[in-house]
């Protein structure tokens, strides 16, 4: 689990929308009580300390704000059950133990702005499960009609007869980049004989796409951008959640598979050709 990117996403979840929310003194207080037990845990969890035993006392405190804060039905006071929840779930490894945490969350903060957000939250990963579980090999493709950068009609009917990889990536993504190589490769030997690539991209300035696209090499394929990041209108419709992810389409508009890496993509788009 990635600790090191835990708690500088918990502090900043301390204050989601935190200009809409006019709250008492006693509610202020909460929070600013919560950031200081948060910086307090982080500490702890840098030191070695992963475990529910290790991390007991920063769990009896997390139960101490609760108790002082009950009965303040506030996103604030909601906050502090959530990052005790969040704790289990990506420190401590007890997902049991953080779903409970989170079914009391939204029985007693039913009503709060943060409880409204977790279960719009759970209701679109549902419905993008339901469309990922859609895209099964051997389907077909729900096609797209957009632009490209340049302005171009890009869908994967305008490949017809041809094997089509529509590739879901980000500047900013890490794996993406690392994933890179292995599409361009793919790409330069095979694509005379009929591969292309549709990129669909989750950044949200369109300059640093730009930037990035014209100082790599052999990235010449057509992207499509509406900067709009993870609400990208194709990652939607296609129920992305993460990066890289991306779909192998055969010349009969029928999927072939999904997430394919390294020499497994090169292989099946070789095999896909040779159909």
């Amino acid at each position: 689990m990635n600790t090191k990117l835990f708690f500088p996403a918990l502090i900043a979840t301390l204050f989601i929308a935190a200009g809409a929310f006019a709250q008492t003194t006693a509610t202020n207080r909460a929070a600013d009580e919560l950031k200081a037990l948060v910086s307090k845990t982080q500490a702890d969890v840098q030191a070695g300390k992963r475990t529910e035993v290790a991390l007991g006392d920063d769990l009896k405190q997390f139960d101490s704000l609760l108790a002082e804060h009950q009965g303040e039905k506030t996103d604030d006071v909601a906050q502090i059950l959530l990052m005790k929840a969040m704790l289990y779930s990506q420190v401590i490894g007890n997902t049991d133990k953080s779903e409970e945490l989170i079914k009391q969350l939204k029985s007693e903060y039913k009503g709060t702005q943060l409880v409204a957000k977790l279960e719009k939250q759970e209701a679109d990963g549902a419905a993008a499960k339901k469309i990922q579980d859609s895209l099964i090999n051997g389907a077909m493709f729900p096609d797209f009609a957009k632009k490209d950068l340049n302005g171009h009609p890009i869908s994967v009917a305008g490949f017809k007869g041809k094997v089509v990889l529509v590739d879901f990536w980000a500047t900013w993504c890490g794996p993406c980049r690392g994933e890179l190589p292995n599409v361009i490769a793919t790409y330069k030997k095979h694509h005379a004989d009929g591969f292309e690539i549709i990129g669909v991209s989750l950044d949200s300035e369109r300059d640093k796409l730009d930037a990035f696209l014209n100082k790599e090499d052999g990235m010449t394929w057509p992207q499509f951008f509406d900067g709009q990041g993870w609400q990208n209108e194709l990652a939607v419709k296609y129920g992305v959640e993460s990066i890289p992810f991306a779909i192998l389409i055969g010349q009969d508009g029928k999927i072939m598979g999904k997430n394919l890496r390294g020499d497994d993509l090169e292989n099946a788009v070789a095999s896909a050709l040779a159909k």
